[in-house]
């Protein structure tokens, strides 16, 4: 890898000294492709290790994903136990609406996915709705796995 050294013939009739050498201005690529597709296969490889989530047992439903935006977001999740997590830190419920005003402050958007185990009362996940609420967010999207049943004849 790097330049080499090139001996260049005289060209005509013209002699030039012997052992005279100049270096070689071509690169060789050939290493440099080999670690980028080693680096591309451990990315590949790993990026799917790299998902933050709580696992919960979801209820299915047949509503279709929400856009993403370019801000990583804010996910709440409510435990089988009636836990609080935010991202993956564990949060009193007294305090959760102080560290959700604390991170509105800091953020663009005001968009946050609330998770809730499907053995969750549906008084809890409005008690957390409405603590979103007071806490400065008030675009909630509901997280559920899709594959669930529809109410319309069609099935679709």
């Amino acid at each position: 890898m790097g330049a080499g050294v090139v001996k260049k013939q005289a060209s005509g009739g013209r002699r030039r000294r012997r052992g005279r050498s100049q270096p070689m201005s071509e690169i060789n690529v050939t290493p440099f492709v080999d670690v980028m597709l080693v680096l591309l296969i451990i990315f590949m490889v790993a990026a799917p290790l790299l998902t933050v989530g709580v696992p919960v047992e979801l209820p299915q439903t047949a509503a279709g994903a929400l856009p993403t935006d370019q801000e990583e977001p804010l996910t709440v999740t409510i435990t089988e136990d009636g836990g609080v997590q935010i991202q993956r830190t564990d949060t009193p419920r007294d305090e959760l609406v102080t560290k959700l005003r604390a991170i509105a402050a800091e953020r663009q958007g005001d968009q946050v996915f609330l998770r809730a185990d499907g053995a969750v009362p549906y008084s809890d996940v409005m008690q957390i709705m409405g603590a979103l609420n007071a806490g400065g967010f008030s675009n909630i999207g509901l997280v559920t796995d899709i594959g669930g049943p529809t109410l319309d004849e069609t099935g679709q």
